[in-house]
Parts: structure tokens; sequence; C-alpha cells
């Protein structure tokens, strides 16, 4: 890992950090010798992970897990209070917390409610927790936040979870618009759009990716300095993710039905798009 912003004795941030895609990432950046502070909910899942990702430290109490409830702007401060209290400024914070809480369009709204505090609210208040001081120490920095494929694409099922999804990238892009146009500013946002990822105790299927996997791919990215990093997988190339995604943004400039790759009537047409 020769980023300067992930190296020994820097300090990383990771929301959801208690499995999948956060916990992989935390024992990477353990491994990397980095302080870890592992963020999600408290409970065994959280303990266990902290327990799991300090195998991976030469340092075992470099890895710290902190509960917390992303969606609640206090939890997430006093978090990143504890976080000042015993290193600098992170180097490199993962927003990762995510629910699939939600549903589609007519699914109660306490459910809706929840997916937005989380999916989208937790980015926000992550940033806005951590972020300020990342800048003020003018280091290489890295702001990560999870994105999803069914942010850009929209696929019918979960709607909830989409829009949600939709407006982290917004959130992200003009993040980084931002960062790129402060005066000294040294930190990096970047959106990571995993595939077919196997988490939490789901059974592996041979088409998905783990998370290690992700993990990889995100730190490869970051490496060439992507923002978009967007992550094939054993079933969906590169390639297929192309054609979905450009096809999607046709459905407005070539005035398609919404989510026209799912309307029998353009089946065809899309079967025979080429990008």
């Amino acid at each position: 890992m020769p980023h300067p912003a992930i190296a020994r004795d820097k300090a990383a941030v990771i929301t959801g950090a208690a499995s999948g895609i956060g916990k992989a990432a935390a024992s990477r950046l353990a491994g990397a010798g980095m302080r870890v502070y592992l963020l999600d909910l408290p409970g065994p899942a959280l303990d266990a992970a902290r327990a799991a990702v300090a195998e991976h430290a030469s340092e075992p109490d470099h890895v710290v897990a902190l509960p917390c409830d992303v969606s609640d702007e206090a939890e997430m401060r006093r978090a990143a209070q504890r976080v000042a209290a015993v290193s600098t400024a992170p180097s490199f914070l993962m927003n990762n917390a995510v629910t699939r809480v939600g549903g589609g369009i007519w699914n109660p709204s306490a459910d809706w409610h929840r997916a937005v505090e989380v999916n989208l609210w937790g980015v926000i208040n992550g940033v806005r927790c951590f972020v300020p001081s990342m800048i003020e120490a003018g280091a290489r920095a890295h702001v990560v936040t999870v994105g999803s494929k069914q942010g850009i694409t929209n696929p019918p099922g979960n709607t909830a979870y989409n829009v949600t999804k939709a407006a982290v990238k917004a959130y992200t892009e003009g993040l980084q618009h931002d960062l790129r146009n402060t005066p000294g500013c040294r930190v990096s946002a970047h959106l990571l759009i995993p595939g077919w990822t196997t988490t939490g105790d789901r059974e592996h299927k041979p088409g998905a990716w783990l998370p290690e996997q992700v993990v990889d791919h995100m730190l490869t990215g970051l490496e060439a300095g992507d923002f978009y990093i967007l992550c094939p997988d054993n079933e969906t190339t590169t390639e297929m993710d192309r054609k979905r995604i450009l096809w999607a943004a046709g459905d407005i400039t070539e005035n398609r039905s919404p989510l026209s790759r799912w309307d029998p009537a353009y089946k065809d047409a899309f079967d025979a798009f080429e990008p």
C-alpha cells in the first residue's frame, strides 16, 4: 500500500465495520499498521469484529470498537472526539454503514425514514464530524463512500435503497468538487461502487465477490487516483456495467420510458445496444 494516506500509525475510521466490506477493509488497514476505529451498532457482532481485526494488527490495542449509530449526529461527534483524544486526524474515512430496510414505493414510512437516516445521513454525519479535522491536518487523506450500482441504474425492487444510493453518489460528487476547490486541502473523496458481494452470514455464491476482493479493487483504485471505483464481480464484467450505465443514461437523452431496460418493449434494443 504505497499511498501515504495508508501507512503505519495513521488513523482509519470505518463505519459499518462489524461485517462485510467494512470489516475486510479494517483488517487490511490494521495489517498495514494503521490505528483502526470500527464504528457500528453496539453488540456481539461489533465485539467479534474488533477481535478478528485485531488479529491482523501488530499492535492489537490499536484496533478500537466505537459503538455508534451513524444516523445520530451527536453519537458520531462523540466518536470523533474519542478518536481525536488519542490519534491525529484520520487519514482514511470509509462511510460504509448501510441498511437495506426500506423496500418499495408503498413500504411503511418508518422504513423509508430509516433507509435515508442510515444510508444518506450516515454519510453526511461522517463527513461533517471527521473531514474538517482531516482538511485542517494538511496531510494526504481519503474519504471513501460506499455507493451502489443500484444508485446509478435504479433496478426495480428496493426503491428506497436505490434512492439513498443515488443521493450518496450525488453527495460524494459534490464533496469531491468542494475538496478540490478548497485551498490547501489534500483530502480527496472517492465513490466505491461494489458489484455483487457476499456480506454478513450469507452463503457465498459463485457469481459474487468476497469482501476482500472489493477491498483489493478499492486500494488499486485509490492508488490510481480514481474517483469512481466501479467493481466487477464473477458474474458481471466491466463491459456489462458500462452497457447498463450508458443505457440508463440514454433513457433521458433518448426520451425512452424510465427503467426501459426492464420494459419488454425495449428488450431487443437493449440486447443489441453496443456502447
